[in-house]
């Protein structure tokens, strides 16, 4: 099997899933714009060559480079990045090289526009928040707000996390996002839903089962965290809810999901809603064709005790899961900023939490705006030592 994997090096955990494809018998053709002595020793021991172009975002460059490989090797089976970023030109190498094993152009809008995973959601019958076109003007989202009440989201038809994003209180606001953002009509405008955020996170084979399934639950606005500077906190649970993994289950046949790693969000309602569900249920906020973000899969990993790297490796070379899971687990992660004073101290979290800190260590800047400066990420047995964990660590000097 010829693999070309698209951007290897970023996130810097993503070696792991070259590492398992190379375990499994693969070529794995990286391409990226990195130079090769600032890759990995652990990915420069993945990959069986490496093509570096000028720029990811040059697709006459990329386009070449795998041609190159398709021309030393033979034809190209996969095709992947895993990375939101390059979910589309991943789409449009796979339309022109022919390779089927993902998702290729035709299909890209369901999975990257925001208001045409509404279509699909009212086709698997699946509750989602209502939703309007910013480009229908002022009047008609005026009336929008009006139906469903203020406040409202405002959000890039395309965009990741919490860039871009607006909380609109009252026509006043409104008038004034109308008048100051000047590409508003790339927006989408939807009602303003209040709960938890709780991610179906799983790997998907060619026929469109889950091979795995897990849950993480996140906080209700990364925009708060980002914008007032908050400190971030979040879990993956020991097990998921039954109902959680029915939507999940049925969101991925609805989108015809096949061949990947999924994040799809949803909020689990904080009271009952009409036209939604009762409090508890759980309604879709968005689909993500790739892992969860950050350190996520590791977290995953240390929940329940496996290898998401390796399940997904698996399920790339031989449609299954060959990855065992051990001992169920809540794994927490809690955050702290520089800009602030805290009661305890470093030592005393590494004292207190001693083995079960699975991972401690500063943040990427790139990171660092909605995920604070310092993290620490513990194995705990149950809901109330993560919020254990989550007070100690906060908690501030007054």
């Amino acid at each position: 099997m010829n693999f070309v994997f698209i951007s290897p090096h970023f996130p810097h955990t993503y070696w792991e899933f070259c590492h398992w494809l190379k375990q499994n018998g693969v070529q794995v053709l990286g391409i990226a714009d990195a130079p090769y002595d600032a890759l990995s020793k652990e990915l420069k021991e993945s990959l069986t060559e490496y093509y570096r172009v000028g720029a990811l975002e040059n697709y006459d460059e990329v386009y070449r480079a795998v041609a190159f490989f398709a021309f030393r090797y033979g034809r190209i089976d996969w095709i992947e990045s895993n990375n939101e970023y390059w979910l589309e030109q991943d789409a449009r190498l796979r339309t022109d090289f022919n390779v089927t094993t993902g998702i290729q152009s035709d299909r890209i809008r369901s999975i990257k526009e925001k208001s045409e995973m509404k279509k699909y959601y009212a086709k698997g019958g699946i509750p989602t928040a209502r939703q309007i076109r910013a480009a229908e003007g002022y009047d008609a989202v005026r009336d929008f707000a009006k139906l469903v009440g203020y406040p409202i989201i405002a959000k890039p038809d395309v965009g990741v996390g919490a860039s871009g994003t607006y909380k609109i209180e009252n026509d006043g606001l409104l008038q004034e996002f109308f008048n100051h953002v000047g590409d508003y009509r790339n927006y989408v405008v939807e009602e303003f839903i209040t709960g938890e955020i709780c991610s179906y996170d799983a790997i998907i084979n060619a026929e469109g089962n889950a091979l795995f399934e897990s849950m993480t639950v996140w906080p209700p606005s990364i925009m708060d965290i980002v914008n007032l500077k908050l400190d971030l906190s979040y879990y993956v649970d020991r097990e998921i809810p039954e109902s959680l993994r029915e939507l999940g289950r049925r969101t991925v046949k609805t989108f015809g999901i096949w061949n990947r790693f999924v994040h799809l969000e949803f909020f689990r309602l904080d009271s009952d809603r009409e036209g939604l569900g009762k409090k508890g249920d759980f309604v879709a906020l968005e689909v993500n064709m790739r892992p969860a973000g950050g350190y996520t899969p590791d977290m995953i990993n240390y929940a329940h005790s496996t290898d998401v790297y390796k399940i997904w490796a698996d399920m790339a070379v031989f449609g299954e899961s060959r990855t065992q899971q051990g001992r169920q687990q809540y794994c927490a992660f809690a955050s702290r900023r520089d800009i602030y004073q805290y009661v305890h101290t470093h030592e005393e979290i590494l004292s207190r939490y001693g083995d079960r800190i699975v991972m401690c260590e500063r943040m990427p800047e790139l990171f660092s705006a909605a995920m604070g400066q310092q993290m620490y990420t513990v194995r705990l047995e149950n809901l109330e030592e993560v919020n254990n964990l989550v007070t100690f660590v906060h908690e501030k000097k007054q």
